[in-house]
């Protein structure tokens, strides 16, 4: 098995409706195909699992033609697209049958334990629990299994696969809503990241947030003083935090953070400011 550089091969199976109804509304599918590919891996195979409402298609032409230009996007991204018909039920005409999105998951299941085989990585965009005995399956044909989620990813996903990330700390995956028309760029002072707090002293009242500056290899090197780590870190004083966090709750790493960076009242480095909670457990 091909263990390093570009002679790893990847799949990427990315389960469109679970990421879509957990704040994927705007994902990046192209960025998701980069972070995959991170290390200048082999996109082997790439599948999106989509669902298209027929009876909604038929007699709204606005969702049916953003529906085939959605399509076509992740096609131009070198996706295959896999797409499940659903049908709106009569009491929710703007509601597709959940059926069909499990549909889409088994498909999804099946294709990527058969891709398994011939692929060194894994990559699967979902945050739902019911894939949990698929990454494990995957693993035991000596493939490694990566999970992108979003917002309420199932704990036991995230702890079985041999890597987690929630995308919204994935660099432009989802992109963020700037609040003012100049901003500077990801990671920059002045810009606005997400990140985790991996660090935090409830007597004297600070912590640390950590967030990827950049998609490159070297995920595990999670310690920012080293050379090749692709992370970097912001100091925060407690009032910086929304109301809504309880400090003895940190640090976790069930919140997903979004800070501005500002320079830092401590050190040369650089401070979170105006943080809000994007992601939280339910």
């Amino acid at each position: 098995m091909a263990v390093s550089g570009n002679h790893v091969k990847v799949g990427v199976f990315a389960d469109v409706p679970n990421m879509y109804h957990t704040g994927g509304q705007r994902l990046q599918y192209d960025v998701l195909r980069e972070f995959a590919c991170r290390d200048h891996a082999e996109p082997s195979r790439l599948n999106a699992y989509v669902t298209f409402d027929v009876d909604r298609a038929q007699r709204d032409p606005v969702y049916r033609e953003g529906a085939t230009n959605f399509h076509a996007k992740l096609r131009d991204y070198g996706f295959k697209v896999v797409l499940k018909e659903v049908r709106s039920t009569e009491e929710e005409p703007h509601s597709p049958s959940m059926q069909g999105g499990t549909g889409a998951q088994i498909d999804l299941a099946i294709d990527a334990l058969l891709a398994s085989e011939h692929l060194d990585r894994i990559v699967i965009a979902s945050g739902d629990g019911d894939l949990v005995r698929l990454v494990q399956a995957i693993q035991s044909r000596g493939c490694r299994a990566e999970v992108v989620g979003l917002d309420n990813a199932a704990l036991e996903l995230r702890q079985e696969a041999d890597f987690y990330i929630s995308g919204f700390m994935v660099p432009s995956m989802v992109p963020i809503d700037n609040r003012q028309p100049k901003r500077q760029n990801w990671g920059e002072p002045g810009s606005r990241v997400r990140g985790q707090c991996y660090w935090y002293e409830p007597e004297r009242g600070f912590g640390y947030m950590r967030f990827l500056k950049s998609i490159q290899p070297g995920l595990w090197i999670t310690d920012a003083r080293h050379p090749d780590s692709p992370y970097d870190t912001a100091f925060f004083p407690v009032a910086q935090l929304p109301q809504s966090i309880r400090p003895s709750s940190l640090p976790s790493r069930n919140y997903v953070f979004e800070f501005e960076l500002a320079p830092s009242e401590r050190s040369e480095g650089m401070q979170a400011i105006d943080i809000e909670a994007v992601s939280a457990p339910a």
